[in-house]
């Protein structure tokens, strides 16, 4: 499965813009609640990689949101992910972690991916290489860094509807 997508990321035409940041350690993370992306929260539906795309995205409890994503490719799921936005240290913090269809993780057991908070303006919240985007009340976009195996980056954007 991580060739499958690594081949249809090196595909992906797509240029690489300013829709993602990345995390500069000198200047940290700013300060924010996790109130202030309460809007990622809905059920959104999109199309990507060939197939359809789902991201749930939880209302904040515990001073965090909790979110998952399903691929699903002529009705079979490909993978899934467990994401949260967490309130830590008077900031946000992105994790995600990826499972296959049978819910073995692709991460080892202790293992998931980390992205700091950059900045929150208007309507986007910036993480490193991650960046959410509320177009309106129906509408969300997710851009994504993604590297190659010889480390080029690709950012992806991908749109979805509230259903």
């Amino acid at each position: 499965m991580k060739n499958y997508l690594a081949f249809l990321f090196l595909i992906t035409v797509s240029a690489f813009s300013q829709n993602t940041l990345k995390f500069n350690v000198e200047n940290g993370s700013p300060k924010a609640t996790i109130n202030d992306v309460s809007w990622i929260s809905g059920y959104w539906l999109g199309e990507a990689f060939g197939g359809v795309t789902e991201e749930i995205w939880s209302n904040p409890l515990g001073n965090s949101i909790m979110g998952s994503f399903k691929l699903v490719v002529d009705g079979n799921i490909q993978f899934y992910e467990l994401c949260t936005i967490s309130e830590e240290n008077e900031t946000l913090i992105f994790r995600l972690k990826h499972f296959h269809s049978d819910l073995k993780g692709w991460e080892e057991k202790d293992e998931r991916l980390e992205s700091q908070l950059v900045k929150i303006e208007g309507n986007r919240a910036y993480f490193n290489d991650f960046t959410f985007e509320r177009i309106s009340d129906n509408e969300l976009n997710i851009f994504v860094v993604f590297k190659d195996k010889d480390d080029k980056e690709t950012e992806m954007k991908f749109n979805y509807t509230l259903k």
